[in-house]
């Protein structure tokens, strides 16, 4: 394939859904609803193929001859001084990786929306959503530069807007909606100063120049503010961003909101891609980061800090998609303590089988919410494994996986990013305690998963059914449309993690491919002991299979006795966990009252006051009262048109025979003595008028009087100002002159 045909066809990846949307747009309304299903499946479809052809035939082609990646470049965007950026496009194997987990499993979602939203009617404004994520997520990913990046970035928080308020006629949902979008853009605001003083240090915002440059890292490293190097700044506030999309402390407050929007708007938007940016931008920047352990660390603590956290409050949440939301913001965490420790492609991997598994996951929720009647209240559920048994089976698959049951794909990345915490040396000596208090974190945050995520599943599937007997007769499995796109997540879940299987247990490297896959883009894989990677899978496999023993001790068949009991016993604290230690409140005290009343002021001040009272109401108020005088002029009074003429005529006699004040200055130069003529110039000056001659221009005259004529003596040659001021009393008239006099050269003027 020649260089156009490969760069026509990475710009088609974007492009197709794009295309999609503004055809749903246009036309969705009035198309069957199969035409639109079939336009926008067809769309991300058609972007999953040249997707998989580029990844899987073009690049490893450019890879065999040391290539960095397939690039297209569209158009030069904006070019400025020594800024230029092109609208262009790279793909090596991180991106690449992204695009197949974006586009297959969007294209999974797209299927199993036709069954789920059959019945609504907004159909097509649904799907043209749809497709418009999944354009604005692949220029995220496709992006070869940083103003790139943060169009699809910020494209993907106008989407997620749009889906998570889709049902904006019901108020928590359109609240959501506004929640998830201003979180969003106070990250976004430290993404956009890391990106300045990202161009600042480097001068360029090219990834592939970024990294060039970090390599040789004298502009990086170097002190720039309160004794941290550039590094650590860029770090920090890209992180800063990161964690607004990705949902870490303390801008995690969105996502579980996030839940309002329909359950496919979960899956793909929440779980398998957008929540993931965050994780991705970090692993692009990795050059950078690795030049900071302060900002490692920072990334790595905030990354387990919220894994541990998300996962105490999956402990007692009843709303089954609630429970898959702080599990997602728990799994984030997991993916920003890999990328944080420097363990870059563990981080990678981990967010590559999460998309399985929680994609899995979610679609499994919104399969048992058709079956109860859109009821998601897991104390209402129970017994569900033979009524629907094959959202039971898939489900299964995936909860061992997010549990880390040996085997499947959650056990390979959740392990290799748990031991790489133990055994990471990118901290140095200083910060050596950050690799071990983040490894103990995770452990327990691994706990704690396999305990609430065991929980869900007894709760739902397990014991005897607790709905009501209306819901209970209407419980049925979902269509195949439905069933079938569950079915390809269980494979993915079940079997992709074999890809990162850790091969130097074996004694056989190679067998990581997706570990070798990423090294040209995130660096070397982090060398883990032989030793170390038994232990902790060890370690991990046990605590997976206690969270999931105690969990059946509590909830098995349903409620059982150890569960009342302990909800007895600390009352206080399930529902200080149930209300999510109510953080919100907090932000709601500290943060938006405080701000409500502050911008209810402004409004009664600056609204109602300076722009309605003043500005329009006294304009008003000034036009009325020359409206009233003019009109007055002109009420058919001939002796009062006469007067105002008459005084108009000695107006303008008295303006045009008004005596002025000179404005020229005679300046006569002789060695170091200057005489200054201010009169009128071929003229008599108007008698009465007063003269101030200030010779050296410090604003104290050293001359006053009625003469229009002065002379001085200076010390020593060289230039002067004189500044003369003449004033009329009469007339309360008063001239400036001002001139420049250079003695060395014997000036006259």
């Amino acid at each position: 394939m020649n260089a156009s045909e490969t760069l026509f066809n990475l710009r088609l990846i974007p492009l197709l859904p794009f295309l999609g949307a503004t055809l749903l747009f246009l036309f969705g309304r009035r198309w069957s609803r199969e035409t639109v299903l079939a336009v926008a499946a067809g769309a991300i479809g058609g972007s999953a193929l040249v997707a998989f052809d580029a990844f899987f035939t073009r690049l490893p082609g450019v890879a065999e001859h040391g290539g960095g990646g397939l690039h297209d470049v569209v158009w030069t965007w904006m070019s400025t001084g020594n800024l230029s950026v092109d609208l262009a496009f790279r793909m090596d194997a991180l991106s690449g990786l992204l695009c197949l987990v974006i586009t297959f499993i969007g294209f999974l979602i797209h299927i199993y929306s036709a069954g789920y939203m059959a019945h609504d009617a907004d159909y097509p404004r649904f799907f043209a959503y749809l497709n418009l994520f999944c354009g604005s997520m692949l220029v995220l990913v496709l992006g070869d530069s940083m103003p790139v990046m943060f169009v699809g970035w910020e494209g993907v928080g106008l989407c997620s807007y749009l889906l998570i308020g889709f049902w904006y006629h019901e108020t928590p949902n359109a609240d959501a909606g506004k929640k998830a979008f201003i979180t969003n853009r106070i990250g976004d605001f430290g993404f956009l100063i890391g990106i300045f003083l990202t161009f600042q240090a480097t001068g360029t915002m090219r990834f592939s120049e970024i990294t060039s440059m970090a390599t040789v890292g004298s502009a990086l490293t170097a002190p720039y503010w309160l004794g941290m190097s550039m590094a650590f700044w860029i770090g920090t506030f890209l992180f800063i961003g990161a964690a607004g999309k990705s949902a870490q402390i303390p801008l995690y407050v969105w996502l579980p909101d996030a839940m309002a929007g329909p359950t496919p708007v979960s899956a793909l938007i929440h779980a398998a891609t957008m929540v993931t940016a965050g994780v991705y931008m970090v692993a692009r920047m990795h050059a950078v980061y690795v030049l900071s352990p302060a900002a490692l660390a920072i990334v790595a603590v905030v990354g387990a800090a919220t894994a541990l956290f998300a996962a105490i409050i999956g402990f007692a949440q009843n709303d089954f998609k609630k429970v898959l939301a702080y599990s997602t913001v728990s799994q984030l965490g997991f993916m920003f303590a890999g990328v944080g420790t420097a363990n870059f492609a563990s981080g990678v991997f981990h967010l590559y089988t999460h998309a399985f598994f929680k994609a899995g996951l979610f679609l499994c929720a919104g399969s048992i919410m058709h079956a109860m009647s859109g009821s998601g209240d897991i104390r209402k559920m129970g017994g569900l494994r033979k009524l629907t048994p094959w959202t039971h089976a898939v489900f299964v698959v995936c909860w061992l996986a997010i549990c880390g049951v040996p085997i499947f794909s959650g056990f390979f990345s959740k392990d290799a990013i748990v031991a790489g915490a133990f055994a990471t040396e990118a901290f140095g000596h200083e910060l050596g305690w950050v690799g071990p208090t983040v490894g103990a974190m995770l452990l327990l945050a691994a706990l704690g998963t396999a305990f609430y995520m065991s929980r869900l599943y007894f709760l739902v599937f397990s014991g005897p059914s607790r709905a009501d007997e209306h819901t209970r007769h209407h419980i049925h499995e979902s269509p195949p449309s439905m069933v079938g796109p569950l079915v390809v997540l269980a494979i993915g879940a079940g079997l992709g993690g074999l890809v990162g299987f850790p091969g130097g247990l074996f004694g056989h490297p190679e067998w990581n491919l997706l570990g070798h896959l990423l090294e040209p883009a995130v660096g070397p894989e982090l060398h883990v002991p032989h030793d170390t990677e038994m232990l902790f899978m060890g370690i991990s496999t046990v605590l997976a299979l206690i969270g999931i023993a105690l969990a059946h001790v509590f909830y098995g068949g349903g409620y059982r006795a150890p569960a009342i009991k302990f909800a007895a016993a600390v009352p206080g604290f399930v529902q200080l966990v149930q209300d999510k230690f109510r953080v919100d409140e907090l932000y709601g005290a500290v943060i938006i009252r405080p701000l409500r009343k502050f911008s209810v002021a402004l409004f009664r001040i600056v609204d109602r006051v300076i722009i309605d009272q003043i500005l329009v109401g006294g304009t008003a108020a000034v036009v009325d009262v020359l409206g009233r005088i003019s009109r007055t002029l002109q009420a058919g009074d001939a002796q009062r048109y006469m007067a105002a003429f008459a005084i108009g005529a000695a107006a303008l006699v008295f303006f045009a025979t008004r005596p002025t004040v000179p404005s020229t200055l005679k300046v006569v130069v002789s060695g170091t003595t200057v005489s200054v003529d201010a009169s009128r110039a071929g003229k008599t000056s108007p008698r009465g008028l007063t003269y101030a001659f200030d010779f050296d221009d410090d604003g104290r005259p050293e001359v006053v009087g009625t003469k229009a004529d002065a002379r001085y003596t200076y010390d020593k040659v060289g230039t002067h100002t004189i500044r003369v001021t003449v004033t009329d009393p009469r007339w309360h008239t008063e001239s400036n002159i001002k001139r420049k006099v250079d003695l060395a050269a014997g000036e006259q003027q």
